[in-house]
């Protein structure tokens, strides 16, 4: 276990730190008591705790991490947009970039107590049978899932020198999110109070969860660093794309009329995702997911109701 000393902090590292979930995270894990440091792509910042640098630049990842001396590290860089034009760089990213960090880490002088890779859960396809736990075969329907799951597979071969968890979030959202992913898009259009939306299949079921909830669970698992476990993080509650669209229109008082795209629908779609969170609450303990609603509600610029 990771203790949290408030006169000795902890020293963390984000990959991927300046993106939704990264900011988050950094923001979650100061506000108890670590010392925060990243690194990313985004070039133009005058802050010494990040590091510049692509995960492809082996050289300079091994300084930085040897610069750095993470007692904790999050992998949450990745091209994590299923959609995205270029398949090869799911590959290049998610698969190649992860190894080079686990490869820096273990020839760090000072190694990490505790490294949590972001796989997704997007590893269990297109499964539709009941709730999805760990023990759930995958059976990966796109590149980007495909690259995940190697990423775990890849992992594995560094679990002896490193204290490795793998996490595998379920959808989940909030304030930040690019407007590239579903909920926010909707949302912004219930916000700007448009008329019309294009979206892709209006039936598929998600595990949403809120990501404030989420960062919570990353650093709790960093916290305890069950090595070598693979743990799902999701609320264990599904809504259909029709109930996410009731709900924004009931709490914007806002109607659009919904048009489905053909362009819009994979032929990979995952239908159905509807995760067990048994094994995180085994892990770290009582921990839960606000509804969706309140989520929304937050998203659309209002308070939740008491």
């Amino acid at each position: 276990m990771i203790a949290v000393d408030s006169m000795l902090k902890p020293r963390a590292l984000i990959t991927g730190i300046k993106g939704f979930t990264g900011r988050y995270l950094a923001a979650e894990l100061q506000s108890h008591g670590w010392d925060v440091w990243g690194m990313g792509t985004q070039p133009g910042t005058a802050d010494a705790r990040y590091s510049c640098l692509d995960l492809l630049d082996e050289p300079r990842l091994h300084t930085v991490i040897a610069d750095v001396k993470p007692e904790a590290v999050v992998h949450l860089a990745a091209i994590a947009f299923v959609g995205h034009g270029d398949p090869d760089a799911f590959y290049r990213v998610n698969l190649l970039g992860t190894r080079n960090l686990l490869a820096a880490l273990a020839a760090a002088p000072k190694r990490p107590r505790c490294v949590l890779l972001a796989s997704s859960a997007n590893v269990y396809g297109n499964s539709t049978e009941g709730v999805l736990t760990e023990a759930t075969s995958p059976n990966p329907a796109n590149d980007y899932a495909v690259s995940k799951l190697a990423m775990e597979y890849m992992a594995r071969l560094w679990m002896e020198k490193l204290p490795i968890v793998i996490a595998r979030p379920f959808n989940y959202t909030g304030v930040g999110q690019p407007e590239d992913f579903l909920l926010p898009k909707i949302a912004a259009h219930f916000q700007r109070r448009a008329h019309t939306i294009q979206l892709g299949n209006l039936d598929i079921w998600r595990d949403f969860s809120d990501v404030r909830a989420v960062v919570q669970a990353y650093r709790r698992l960093l916290q305890v660093c069950p090595a070598g476990v693979t743990v799902n993080v999701c609320s264990g509650r599904t809504h259909s794309l029709r109930e996410v669209l009731d709900m924004m229109e009931r709490i914007s008082n806002h109607t659009m009329d919904v048009h489905v795209n053909p362009s819009f629908v994979r032929t990979n779609e995952v239908r159905s995702l509807c995760g067990s969170s048994e094994k995180l609450r085994e892990l770290i303990g009582d921990w839960d997911v606000p509804p969706l609603e309140e989520t929304l509600r937050w998203m659309l610029g209002e308070l939740p109701h008491a």
